[in-house]
C-alpha cells in the first residue's frame, strides 16, 4: 500500500495546487454574472473557448510527451532543453502567423479584432510556461508549483474585482485602458496575469544546459501528436455547444448555459486534481511489479471520490447556486448541472482508464477515442437542439464522455489488461447517479431526502470498502 499512499499524498499537494486558485478563481463567476448580461457573458465563454483551441494547437501534445519521456530516458537534460527550445521557437513562429492575419482569422472565428490580441498573446504566454510547469511537476516540487499557480489566480481576482466592481470607486484605474465594454477588463487582468507568471517561471528556461536532440524531438512529436487531435477532439466535446448554441439558440440562452455549465466546476477541479497528481506517478510507478494492481485501485476511489462529490453538488445545489449566481436571467439552464456533472465524472474514469495507451505508446487511440466522442458531440447538438433547445448539448456531453470511456476499457483489457474492479466501480456510479437524480428531478431537490440518500451511499461504501479503507489510511 506504500504506492497508494504517496500517490494520495501527491494528488492531495497537487490537488490544493490547482483546486484552491480554481476555486478562488470560481467566485469571479458570482461578479461576472451580476455585472454582466447574459449576451456579454456569452462572449466570454465564446472567448476562452477559441482559447483552448489555440492552447491545444501551439502546445501540440508537448507536455505529455515530456513527461512520458523524461521519466524514462537517461538524457533527462537532453529532453528538458530540447522540448523548452521546441516550444519556444514554435510559439514565436506560429504567434508572427497570428498577428500578420489577425483580421482574417479573428471575422472567421467571430471575435472582435481588440478581444482577438489579447486572446493571442494570452495563449503564446500560456504555452510559454508549459514546460517550466510540467517540470515542477514530474521533479516533485508542488510547493513551488502552488505558489506560482496562487499567484496567477490572485492577480486575476484582483483586478477583476477592482475593474469591474464599482463599489471600489477605481474610475482612474479603469480609464488606464481603452474598452469597449466591461468583459474587455476580464481578458485584460488574464494577460497581465499571465505575463507575470511568465517572469516567475523564466529561471528555469535558464537553469538547463541548452541541448537539442533531433532523436529526442522525433520522440517527442511522434507521442505527442496523436495527444494534439484527442486534444482538439475534446475541446470540441467541450464547448462546441457554447460555440453552437448562440447561432441556433441566442446569446441569451447561451450565457445561462455557460454560467450553469460552470456549477460542475467542482467535479472539473477534482478530475484536474487528480490527473495532476497521477500523471507523474502513473509514468514513474509502471515499472513497479504491482503496478496494475495500483491502478485498479486508483481507480476504484477516484469513483468513490467523484460519485460523492457528484451527490453533494446535486443534493445541496439550491443551498450552493446563490453563492455563484443570483441573477434570475442566468437559472434558465440549472437543469443540466446534474447531467454535466455526470458526464464530467465518466471523463475523469476515462483519463483513468487511458493510462493503457499511454503506457503502451498507442497514443493514436487516444486520438480515435476522443474523434469518436466529437463526432458524436456535433451530431448530437445539430440534431436535437433544434428539438429540444440547450438540453442536447448537455445530453451531448454525456453520451460522448460516457462512450470514450466505455470504448477505452475495451480496448485496454486487450492492450494493456488492469484488474479493474468494474463491478464495484460500476456500483458506486450507478448508485450514485441514480439517487442524485431522483433527488433532483423527481422530488424537486428535496434537500432531506437527499441528505438521507447521501448517508446511505457513505454508509454502504464505507462497508464494502472497510479491510482497504483500513489498510490505506490506518495501517501502516
Amino acid at each position: 500500500m506504500s504506492g497508494l499512499k504517496t500517490f494520495f499524498k501527491d494528488t492531495v499537494i497537487y490537488g490544493l495546487a490547482i483546486v484552491l486558485p480554481r476555486l478562488i478563481n470560481f467566485l469571479l463567476v458570482r461578479l461576472h454574472t451580476d455585472v454582466l448580461p447574459n449576451e456579454d457573458y456569452s462572449e466570454n465563454t465564446e472567448f476562452y473557448v477559441v482559447a483552448a483551441f489555440f492552447n491545444v494547437i501551439l502546445t501540440y501534445g508537448m507536455e505529455t510527451s515530456f513527461f512520458r519521456f523524461f521519466s524514462k530516458n537517461k538524457e533527462k537534460n537532453a529532453v528538458l532543453s530540447t522540448a523548452m527550445i521546441t516550444i519556444v521557437l514554435t510559439t514565436v513562429f506560429l504567434g508572427i502567423l497570428l498577428f500578420l492575419f489577425r483580421t482574417p482569422i479573428s471575422e472567421t472565428l467571430r471575435i472582435n479584432t481588440d478581444f482577438y490580441s489579447l486572446l493571442v498573446g494570452i495563449t503564446l504566454i500560456d504555452t510559454l510556461i508549459v514546460i517550466p510547469f510540467a517540470y515542477l511537476r514530474v521533479t516533485g516540487r508542488p510547493v513551488r508549483f502552488a505558489f506560482i499557480k496562487l499567484i496567477n489566480v490572485l492577480i486575476i481576482v484582483l483586478l477583476n474585482v477592482l475593474l469591474l466592481s464599482k463599489t471600489y470607486g477605481l474610475d482612474n484605474l479603469r480609464q488606464l485602458f481603452s474598452v469597449e465594454n466591461n468583459v474587455e477588463y476580464i481578458f485584460i487582468a488574464n494577460l497581465i496575469a499571465s505575463a507575470v507568471v511568465l517572469v516567475l517561471v523564466l529561471p528555469y528556461f535558464f537553469k538547463t544546459k541548452l541541448q537539442f536532440e533531433v532523436k529526442v524531438l522525433k520522440q517527442l512529436l511522434a507521442y505527442g501528436w496523436p495527444i494534439m487531435v484527442a486534444g482538439l477532439a475534446f475541446v470540441i466535446n467541450e464547448n462546441f455547444d457554447k460555440w453552437l448554441l448562440p447561432d441556433m439558440e441566442g446569446e441569451f440562452v447561451n450565457g445561462a448555459y455557460s454560467a450553469c455549465y460552470k456549477l460542475a466546476v467542482f467535479m472539473t477541479l477534482f478530475i484536474q486534481a487528480f490527473r495532476m497528481g497521477a500523471e507523474p506517478f502513473f509514468f514513474n510507478h509502471s515499472g513497479k511489479k504491482n503496478a496494475k494492481e495500483t491502478y485498479a485501485t486508483i481507480l476504484k476511489y477516484f469513483t468513490i471520490v467523484g460519485s460523492l462529490g457528484l451527490m453533494i453538488v446535486v443534493i445541496y445545489i439550491d443551498l450552493l447556486r446563490p453563492v455563484f449566481i443570483k441573477k434570475e436571467s442566468y437559472l434558465l439552464a440549472l437543469d443540466i448541472v446534474p447531467i454535466v456533472l455526470l458526464a464530467n465524472l465518466c471523463l475523469g474514469i476515462y483519463h483513468n482508464l487511458s493510462i493503457w495507451y499511454k503506457l503502451t505508446d498507442r497514443t493514436r487511440f487516444g486520438m480515435y477515442i476522443s474523434i469518436t466522442g466529437a463526432i458524436i458531440t456535433i451530431a448530437f447538438n445539430l440534431i436535437f437542439i433544434p428539438r429540444i433547445g440547450f438540453m442536447a448539448s448537455a445530453y451531448a456531453t454525456l453520451i460522448a464522455y460516457g462512450l470514450m470511456m466505455l470504448i477505452s476499457y475495451v480496448l485496454g483489457r486487450k492492450y494493456y489488461p488492469v484488474p479493474y474492479q468494474v463491478s464495484r466501480i460500476g456500483l458506486y456510479l450507478f448508485l450514485s447517479s441514480g439517487l442524485s437524480f431522483i433527488t433532483y428531478y423527481s422530488f424537486d431537490r428535496n434537500i432531506l431526502l437527499g441528505t438521507v440518500f447521501l448517508l446511505l451511499y457513505l454508509a454502504f461504501m464505507v462497508f464494502l470498502e472497510r479491510k482497504e479503507l483500513k489498510q490505506i489510511f490506518i495501517n501502516k
